[in-house]
C-alpha cells in the first residue's frame, strides 16, 4: 500500500545502510581522487562533484529498494511501530554513535577475510586447497 510503502522509505531513510552509505562513499570517493595525482585541484573538485551526484542517484535506488522490501516483508503495525521507535531520541543517538562504533569494532577485530580464513581453516582440517 502507499502507507507501507511511506513507511517503509521512514525505515530506510534512518537504517543503518542509511547512515553508512555517506561514510563508505566518502572514503572511496577520497581514494579515487587520491589514485589520480594527475589531476589539477579544479579537476579534484569535478571528480567529487560527480561521485557526490553517483552516490545520490545510488543512495535513492538503494533507499526506494529497501523501502519496497520493508513494505512487502512486514506489517502495517510493525512498520508504524518501529517507524515511532526511529523518530525516537535513543534511535537517533543509536544511528549518531552507529559509524563510530562500527570503526572501533573493525579496528579491535583486524583484518578479516572470511574466504581467506575459510580456506586456512579447510586446508588445516583437510590439507587441500592451501594457499602455494
Amino acid at each position: 500500500s502507499a502507507e507501507a510503502l511511506r513507511l517503509g522509505r521512514q525505515l530506510a531513510d534512518s537504517g543503518t545502510l542509511a547512515t553508512l552509505l555517506p561514510l563508505v562513499a566518502k572514503k572511496d570517493s577520497e581514494e579515487l581522487v587520491a589514485a589520480h595525482p594527475e589531476l589539477s585541484a579544479s579537476e579534484r573538485a569535478a571528480l567529487r562533484a560527480t561521485a557526490d551526484r553517483v552516490f545520490a542517484a545510488g543512495r535513492e535506488r538503494l533507499m526506494d529498494s529497501e523501502a519496497r522490501a520493508l513494505a512487502g516483508r512486514l506489517s502495517i503495525a510493525d512498520l508504524r511501530a518501529i517507524a515511532a521507535f526511529q523518530r525516537s531520541g535513543a534511535a537517533q543517538r543509536y544511528r549518531d554513535v552507529t559509524p563510530q562504533v562500527i570503526a572501533t569494532m573493525m579496528e579491535s577485530i583486524g583484518k578479516m577475510d572470511f574466504k581467506a580464513d575459510v580456506l586456512a581453516a579447510y586446508c588445516r582440517q583437510t590439507g587441500k586447497l592451501c594457499a602455494r
